[in-house]
């Protein structure tokens, strides 16, 4: 008789986002013809810039003709996205990433799930608190995670680093030592940055314990702040420790096509092992390869029109976070992020727990956002709200909220 891999019965019954979208559904059941806001999920709103769009079309025709027509396009990705990522995001800011050393994905958050599976399920991981749901809930299909107690929310083999506002929403190097170490920076969900200097500890401490950082660099393009890196390998050593995730989805808009790259370093080994090989091995078994068509999607945003019709979308976003973040504390809420992240995290009025400010919200202004403990136990009596709506919703939405009494 076949047997299931138990440990996903550990898991939470729902998905953060899924448990909001049932919550949201069952509310307007209810009311009717209610106008929600969802300034929630972290999903874009503008289409696709038009260098995307022609990109699409013109590959699209390739497709259609017998000379220019392509099958599989290999487990790494075509030569020409992933020298242009090269270019663009890594020799231009004097960093030495080669080509093969990038694998194309169908986007960022497929290959943090999968990167998981080349390492022992002995290993230890650490993770922010708060944190992307994704990270831990990977560990606890692979079971790493151990048993879970319910009195501190936690489970027992993963290390927690917590990031409150007494650490300026950034983590201190733990006091367990990790082999695994999860970084998201710009944040999701506090919109909190780390300079140059910082990351450089942990790329040291890394080095120093022999533990892989994870980067996940899926707010790149938001970064407004001159000391704040746009990639770990700004960092010295982090070749010999760090692999970073890049997606497409928040920069360029691909949340719908779906596109990301990582970066495996060939210096990172264990044993006379390397990552890179180990990956390659994984993707040329489990993946062939993301659509020619998207990635000529994704190489036309790295063209001077395609980097200029990006820059004013991010802008966009950007205006309606700094718009949020700004109102937010016009009203005496504490609020951070919105400066090089398209979220605001702030702390939820007269010590109301998260889940009762999102009920509070959706009931008195129709607005929906993130309940911060559903990023962890550290996300108590917080909240995020994203600045991916359009002007018109950020702004309804702030009017609503500013009517709310403290």
């Amino acid at each position: 008789m076949f047997a299931v891999n138990e440990n996903y019965l550990s898991l939470s019954h729902d998905y953060l986002f899924a448990e909001i979208r049932n919550r949201v559904e069952e509310y307007k059941k209810k009311h009717r013809g209610k106008e929600i806001i969802r300034l929630g999920i972290g999903d874009v709103t503008l289409p696709l810039i038009p260098a995307v769009t022609e990109a699409l079309h013109k590959a699209v025709e390739e497709m259609g003709k017998k000379e220019t027509f392509r099958g599989y396009g290999g487990s790494r990705g075509y030569e020409f996205l992933r020298n242009a990522i090269a270019e663009n995001d890594y020799k231009k800011r004097g960093c030495h990433i080669t080509a093969d050393e990038i694998f194309i994905s169908d986007g960022a958050k497929s290959d943090i799930g999968n990167l998981q599976e080349i390492f022992s399920r002995e290993n230890k991981v650490a993770v922010c608190n708060p944190v992307y749901p994704v990270y831990t809930d990977i560990n606890i299909m692979a079971g790493r995670a151990g048993k879970y107690d319910s009195r501190i929310d936690k489970w027992r083999n993963i290390i927690y680093m917590d990031c409150t506002k007494e650490t300026n929403f950034l983590p201190d190097i733990p006091k367990r030592v990790p082999d695994m170490i999860y970084l998201c920076f710009p944040n999701n969900p506090t919109g909190a940055v780390m300079k140059r200097e910082r990351l450089q500890e942990w790329v040291d401490y890394a080095n120093q314990v022999g533990a892989v950082i994870f980067f996940d660099n899926a707010y790149e393009g938001y970064i407004s702040e001159k000391d704040v890196p746009h990639t770990i390998y700004e960092c010295v050593g982090a070749r010999t420790c760090a692999i970073e995730v890049r997606s497409f989805s928040k920069k360029a808009g691909f949340t719908g096509l779906r596109l990301g790259a990582t970066v495996i370093p060939k210096e990172i080994k264990r044993k006379g092992i390397t990552l890179h090989s180990l990956w390659e091995r994984r993707q040329e078994t489990k993946y062939n390869g993301t659509s020619y068509i998207v990635q000529r999607a994704g190489e036309a945003t790295y063209t001077k029109k395609g980097q200029r019709q990006i820059d004013e979308q991010i802008g966009y976003y950007m205006r309606n976070a700094g718009k949020i973040r700004e109102t937010l504390s016009e009203l005496g809420y504490m609020a951070e992020g919105g400066k090089n992240s398209p979220y605001v995290w702030l702390q939820t009025p007269n010590h109301m727990k998260s889940w009762e400010f999102f009920t509070y919200l959706l009931e008195n202004a129709n607005v929906v956002g993130t309940p911060g403990v559903g990023f962890g136990m550290a996300g108590e009596g917080y909240f995020r709200l994203t600045g991916f709506g359009s002007r018109e919703d950020t702004e309804k939405a702030l009017q609503k909220i500013s009517a709310l009494p403290l």
